[in-house]
């Protein structure tokens, strides 16, 4: 349990390196509207990827790609529907990770925001 907090805390860490460096790079300058514009881009990846793989793996688009491999190999094989595999087999990745840095990365832009308002 602790080695999986530390994992998360250092990759943590390293997207907050991430968010200061891409600041420098396209603002030429550490501010606190630059932290805050480029964490809201990093948050909203994190988040959106989280519900991708969320929805994948809910079986939503399952249907939609056998569809599409029995229809793209329809003279190579002779299959069943039920023979091809859904996208939510295929598609393993755990999505809780990017949600948790999505929620913190998202947490600190909010104490950034704060503190740029008051």
């Amino acid at each position: 349990m602790k080695n999986v907090l530390k994992k998360r805390l250092f990759a943590v860490t390293l997207t907050q390196v991430a968010i200061f460096i891409i600041s420098f790079l396209f603002y030429r300058n550490i501010s606190l509207v630059s932290y805050i514009n480029i964490s809201f881009y990093f948050t909203a990846i994190f988040l959106l990827l989280a519900l991708l793989i969320y929805t994948i793996q809910s079986g939503f688009y399952d249907v939609f790609s056998r569809s599409l491999n029995l229809a793209f190999s329809r003279g190579k094989d002779k299959r069943r529907f039920d023979e091809v595999p859904g996208l939510s087999q295929l598609i393993t990745v755990n999505q809780r990770p990017l949600l948790f840095y999505g929620l913190v990365t998202g947490l600190l832009m909010m104490v950034a925001l704060l503190a740029y308002y008051f």
